[in-house]
């Protein structure tokens, strides 16, 4: 009788061999690093124990997920959405196709928060317009505990999304979530010390050039921006210099090349002090202003 030899098992760095190799096929530009961060998710391990312990096979369950997981991506689907969260801020956030995915280049809006604000720094009031997963609300909590945050979304999916992420933190005592259009569910009595906002501002001709694990899978309220991508800025003019204390900061996103018009926009409402500040590649990403003083 001829004995039947059993195919030799799947280890982790076979998996990780093969859907390197795969990935790279597939022009991904971190072919390596995209395979170890969806197995790391599938076995709940960090990328330094799938290297040490890259001989042990895979059980036949973590397998068949881990395939699961590279067809997703395969078809075009957000890294971040398939394995759940992304960094932002030395912090995990749990995504997935309701909100945007938070990028680095949004942490400046924060630092930027953080650092015009500084001087009162055991109390104020700050307001994040269009706070998608709750990030930058969040962000700025953890590091201003006694202030009093208030994050607002239009949709209501993604301030449910928000909460998720201020409950993994601790954070959901310390700031209120509202559903509804910018200043729209605010108390017209209502002032603030800082009010920050990365709103939609992607042009509507922009918006077909996108990379398509963007354009077809993020949602789009919270990339357009109009026409031209500047839709929303008029309105954070006008709203926040009827909700800002005297001298009060107002700091926003804009996109590449849209900062000079923003900053015009705010001057021209009234703003005074602009600042641009640039982002990690060198972009104007974020501009400051402050409410007429008197």
């Amino acid at each position: 009788m001829t004995d039947v030899v059993s195919p030799a098992p799947w280890t982790i760095q076979k998996a990780l061999l093969w859907a390197s190799e795969d990935f790279r096929k597939k022009g991904f530009d971190q072919p390596r690093l995209e395979a170890e961060l969806l197995l790391g998710d599938v076995l709940n391990w960090d990328r330094v124990r799938l290297i040490v312990e890259g001989a042990a096979p895979l059980r036949d369950h973590d397998l068949a997920q881990f395939r699961k997981n590279i067809l997703r991506r395969r078809g075009g689907e957000p890294l971040a959405y398939i394995v759940g969260h992304r960094e932002f801020f030395g912090r995990k956030f749990y995504v997935d196709a309701r909100v945007l995915i938070p990028r680095p280049d949004t942490e400046i809006l924060v630092e930027a928060a953080l650092s015009k604000t500084q001087h009162r720094a055991l109390f104020g009031r700050v307001l994040d317009l269009c706070t998608g997963s709750g990030c930058v609300a969040i962000s700025f909590a953890k590091r201003r505990p006694t202030w009093r945050v208030t994050a607002v979304d239009v949709s209501e999916d993604a301030i449910l999304v928000a909460r998720k992420n201020a409950v993994y933190h601790g954070a959901l005592w310390g700031v209120r979530f509202l559903v509804g259009d910018l200043f729209a569910p605010l108390s017209p009595k209502e002032r603030f010390e800082l009010i920050v906002s990365n709103p939609p501002y992607i042009s509507q001709a922009d918006l077909e050039t996108l990379e398509a694990t963007v354009r077809d899978f993020e949602p789009r309220l919270a990339l357009s921006g109009g026409t031209s991508g500047l839709d929303f800025y008029p309105r954070l003019a006008t709203g926040a210099l009827g909700s800002l204390v005297p001298g009060g900061v107002l700091a926003v996103e804009v996109g590449a090349g849209q900062a000079e018009e923003v900053e015009r926009i705010f001057v021209a409402a009234g703003f005074t002090d602009p600042e641009r500040i640039k982002d990690y590649g060198g972009h104007e990403r974020v501009v400051l202003v402050r409410a007429p003083r008197e």
